[in-house]
C-alpha cells in the first residue's frame, strides 16, 4: 500500500490477534458487521504506550487540524489474550463524562478503544526503521527500536531516510481513525 509510506503520514501501529478469548478473524467480521450498522466501530485495546487523551487524540487531531488523517496499521500474530469477554457499556473522550456505547458496538476486554471507519484488509511491509515516535517521552525514537519486547503499539511518524538496518513488519489490516480518534471504555457503575 504505497499511499501510507510516504514521508510525513502518521500511522499508528499496532499488534493484533486473539483478543478476549475471539479470533482476530471474528473480531474483523464483528467490527466489519458494526461500521455496516452504526458508520464506525471501537476496537479496543490496552496498555498505557497509545493513551487516548495523551497520546492518541492529539496525534491524530494535530493530522486532522492539517486535513489529514491517522491510520491504524495492524500486524497479526498469535497471542493468547484470555480477558473475560465481558462488553463495556460507557465510554468517554476525557475520563469525566460518561456515555452510553450504542447498542450495535461491543467493545470486549479493554480499558481504551480508537474510533475506527473502514476497516480492511491490506497486505503491505511497513520499513518499522523509516519511522520515529510521534510524540511522548519518546519522541523522535526510531519506531524499529521502540516497537521492541513488550511494545507492541506506537503512535509513528513516516520519516523519508532508515534509522537503521530496515526492520519491516508485515501489515495484514488496516481501518481509518476517527473522531473523536480514541476513548476510554468501561462497564457501567451502578
Amino acid at each position: 500500500m504505497g499511499n501510507l509510506i510516504v514521508p510525513g503520514q502518521g500511522v499508528l501501529f499496532m499488534k493484533v490477534g486473539t483478543h478476549a478469548r475471539e479470533s482476530l478473524e471474528d473480531i474483523i467480521e464483528r467490527k466489519t458487521r458494526e461500521i455496516e450498522e452504526s458508520s464506525f466501530a471501537l476496537w479496543g485495546y490496552g496498555g498505557s504506550t497509545c493513551h487516548p487523551q495523551t497520546m492518541v487524540q492529539p496525534f491524530a487531531r494535530d493530522y486532522h487540524r492539517q486535513g489529514g488523517r491517522i491510520y491504524l496499521v495492524m500486524e497479526p500474530m498469535e497471542s493468547k489474550h484470555f480477558a473475560e469477554p465481558v462488553r463495556a457499556d460507557e465510554l468517554s473522550v476525557d475520563g469525566i463524562k460518561w456515555e452510553p456505547i450504542p447498542k450495535p458496538i461491543n467493545v470486549k476486554g479493554s480499558r481504551y478503544a480508537l474510533v475506527i471507519q473502514n476497516l480492511r484488509k491490506e497486505e503491505f511491509d511497513l520499513p518499522l526503521d523509516r519511522t520515529e515516535v510521534a510524540l511522548g517521552n519518546s519522541m523522535g525514537a526510531p519506531g524499529g527500536k521502540y516497537i521492541n519486547g513488550r511494545v507492541d503499539k506506537a503512535c509513528l511518524r513516516i520519516l523519508d531516510e532508515h534509522h537503521g538496518p530496515d526492520r519491516r513488519v508485515h501489515i495484514g489490516l488496516v481501518a481509518d481513525i476517527v473522531e473523536p480518534f480514541a476513548v476510554y471504555v468501561r462497564n457501567k457503575i451502578d
